[in-house]
């Protein structure tokens, strides 16, 4: 594995799990929560709950790993998460890093299929893994079929044997983003822009879409989606697609809502449209984002919760493994939305919470 490239060193072995032999396992010990208007309250009594479960069964060993698609960025507070996690568990195991944004799509699905086999071959478990494409899913069903469990997180593989998927549920997260800008609209007839996604192989980025396009159209607002065009190098063409869409708005363009990491480009595009009196609603934390939350120029942004994204999946491998499948799920219930989708939430922040919710973020060593 080393030879690849692929591992990231980021957990320990031993600790709160493991005994040895004749010995009485010690319990999991979860350090207290951070008290801070934004910690997800319920999620954390949810995680305690499973940990107070699978401290009464016999605490077995596990060597997992959790696959992210890079280990900065979006992904850097999700390896934290995990890393910490794993840690807390007395796992054994690792944090591995894929290809990010580099290569074509299908070869960071080959690569990615490669560290499965390599982590399954090297004796884990329990495997976590946010997927690049549905290339993924012949191999995480061959782990599956050789007994290793397998939560998704950040992407979804429904269709794979995967147990349960742990992350942001895009149709719910969208119409959440279309209803903050609501708050901030002027009263109809008008027309808001969505920085969204019509490309109809990206499942997660056409859910995300349609669920804000619904919110804002049964509010009774004209919606126009302008596809992110997600290249660094194409970023003009990006905003100049947006501006177009401003400049050609019939009715007149009354709010903006951007929908993944690069919204700070709806603030780009109404600058450039002479429109800076538009509200702009975004998505993520990225740092042009907040920059342009402290200009006052994006009124709020939507943060998927990528700490507790790589946080809680070694803990449900663990459970699965302690506790089994079912008991499991009946957990985590109250954040189930199906049998097997774990909704994580999002945090709403306003742009004057900005400085209040990067503090919650460095409390817990999640800034990206």
């Amino acid at each position: 594995m080393a030879a690849l490239g692929l591992m990231l060193a980021a957990t320990a072995c031993g600790s709160s799990g493991t005994a040895g032999p004749g010995e009485k396992p010690e319990p999991i010990k979860r350090p207290p929560a951070v008290e801070n208007e934004f910690t997800p309250v319920e999620l954390e009594a949810t995680i305690d709950a499973l940990v107070a479960k699978i401290n009464e069964s016999s605490l077995e060993p596990m060597q997992m790993a959790v696959l992210v698609k890079s280990i900065d960025g979006f992904f850097a507070p999700v390896a934290t998460g995990a890393g910490r996690a794993m840690g807390e568990l007395g796992a054994t195991g690792n944090v591995v890093a894929g290809l990010g944004r580099m290569g074509e799509l299908q070869e960071r699905v080959d690569h990615q299929n490669e560290q499965i086999r390599q982590v399954v071959a090297g004796g884990a478990e329990g495997i976590g893994i946010a997927p690049f494409g549905e290339g993924n899913a012949a191999v995480i069903d061959e782990a599956v079929d050789k007994g290793v469990d397998v939560v998704t997180l950040d992407t979804d593989l429904k269709d794979s044997k995967r147990s349960i998927y742990v992350g942001t549920i895009n149709q719910s997260a969208g119409a959440r983003g279309g209803r903050t800008l609501l708050e901030m609209l002027p009263e109809g007839p008008g027309t808001v822009i969505i920085h969204g996604s019509t490309d109809e192989t990206w499942r997660d980025g056409m859910d995300r879409t349609q669920g804000a396009r619904d919110a804002l159209e049964d509010a009774g607002y004209t919606v126009v989606v302008s596809s992110v065009i997600w290249s660094n190098e194409k970023e003009l063409d990006d905003v100049a697609a947006m501006q177009a869409a401003i400049e050609a708005a019939d009715p007149p363009v009354v709010g903006m809502l951007g929908l993944f990491s690069v919204s700070y480009r709806c603030a780009m595009a109404a600058e450039a449209a002479g429109e800076t009196e538009i509200p702009i609603v975004a998505f993520d934390f990225d740092p042009k984002t907040v920059d342009y939350m402290r200009q006052g120029r994006i009124k709020a942004t939507h943060v998927q919760r990528q700490y507790y994204t790589g946080y809680i999946v070694p803990y449900i491998l663990y459970g699965m493994k302690n506790i089994g499948l079912q008991a499991t799920k009946d957990i985590l219930g109250l954040h189930m939305v199906d049998e097997s989708r774990f909704d994580l939430g999002i945090d709403v922040v306003p742009g004057d919470k900005v400085d209040d919710y990067n503090a919650f973020l460095d409390s817990i060593g999640a800034n990206q």
